[in-house]
């Protein structure tokens, strides 16, 4: 199936938003590669790999699982859910809608870069999708989780683009993506209580 969108593909003529949105694109991330960031080297790459098909987000939903209360066992059964929802998504409509080749890798450090280079296309990032549908979906059931998580996401999507596999919209656009999974997860589940209610005054 050929992709709606391609985003490599620069047609003939004045593209002007377009144009200013791929160059800041590439400006943010030519940043980031530049930069010197000592803390992150021996962290984010492994982090990242850490999240390949949603290990570590399996791993983190056990441990709440295992912590004893009801609203962290419910928190980390939505935070999968989400993830779910977001997986399917990314894998239906995001990779194969939008075309999008993955960044040079030459001003990327070779400390930082993964030993195994993604091979699907680059907009959105599944990975960026994964880790905010499962933070938010934890946070929506309990703040408290959330807040624990989030930090650990946020560093999953931004170590994307410091590894030089995803370029900063990738990122975000995944992100907005998991999101918007955790309300949708969020509002079926109260469409389901309602219905019950109703079911069961009837």
């Amino acid at each position: 199936m050929m992709p709606d969108v391609d985003l490599t593909a620069l047609k003939p003529g004045r593209h002007g938003l377009r144009d200013l949105f791929l160059a800041l694109d590439d400006h943010v991330f030519a940043f980031a590669a530049e930069r010197h960031w000592p803390a992150a080297e021996p962290v984010l790459p492994r982090l990242s790999r850490s999240a390949n098909h949603g290990v570590l987000w399996f791993a983190t939903a056990a441990a709440l699982a295992v912590s004893g209360t009801p609203r962290a066992r419910r928190a980390a059964v939505r935070g999968l859910t989400s993830l779910g929802l977001a997986s399917l998504t990314i894998n239906t409509l995001g990779k194969r809608s939008v075309h999008r080749s993955r960044p040079v890798l030459d001003a990327v450090p070779r400390a930082r870069r993964l030993k195994r280079q993604p091979i699907t296309t680059s907009f959105p990032s599944g990975h960026s999708a994964s880790a905010a549908a499962f933070a938010a979906g934890v946070a929506l059931e309990s703040p408290t989780w959330g807040a624990v998580v989030a930090p650990v996401a946020f560093s999953v999507a931004m170590s994307r683009v410091y590894t030089g596999v995803h370029f900063p919209s990738d990122v975000l656009a995944g992100a907005a993506l998991g999101v918007g999974a955790a309300f949708a997860v969020r509002h079926a589940a109260r469409l389901r209580r309602r219905s019950h209610r109703g079911t069961d005054e009837d």
